[in-house]
């Protein structure tokens, strides 16, 4: 006769090796392209709000708002990506993000067009960033999948936000 915590164990372990191959991801647009940002790093999404603005930092840095006693920077990710500005409207959201380095936890928040949906990839299908060559970036970019006839392209939130600290400090 099997002990009950040995079956349920097993069960378990099963589980998790489930879970292990789909991911879900916040996905959002900016321009024609849609985006997505792993949903653990996302602490939640504001409407748009003016900002304090900070002198002497680049464009697409458009300052900092107090969030419950916290000051999180805002960047307009279409700026940071090289992708075409454009005014902000009623759907244009503020995504706050959030990651951990080295026992540092690190938030911001990126202006984003709208936001679509959550969105269960099977992390499997992702497919890695095409190399355009030495003057294209793709260093955000974890990868690639299509979703219901459409591109999504996967940011890597930790790398998003460390270059900006480093940018920040120099």
């Amino acid at each position: 006769m099997e002990h009950p915590s040995e079956t349920k164990h097993s069960d378990k372990s099963h589980c998790p090796t489930e879970q292990d191959k789909t991911s879900q991801y916040l996905s959002f647009t900016l321009g024609n392209e849609e985006y997505g940002v792993d949903i653990l790093s996302v602490q939640e999404i504001r409407g748009w709000e003016p900002v304090s603005r900070i002198p002497n930092v680049p464009s697409y840095e458009k300052g900092v708002v107090n969030l419950r006693g916290s000051i999180v920077p805002i960047i307009d990710l279409r700026e940071k990506l090289h992708i075409k500005f454009t005014d902000y409207t009623q759907l244009t959201v503020v995504v706050v993000l959030q990651t951990t380095d080295d026992n540092k936890t690190r938030t911001m928040g990126v202006v984003v067009d709208s936001v679509s949906d959550v969105i269960t990839i099977n992390n499997t299908e992702v497919q890695n960033a095409p190399d355009f060559g030495a003057k294209a970036s793709n260093e955000f970019v974890n990868g690639l999948i299509s979703v219901d006839e459409r591109m999504v392209i996967l940011l890597n939130v930790d790398k998003l936000l460390k270059l900006e600290e480093i940018e920040v400090i120099h």
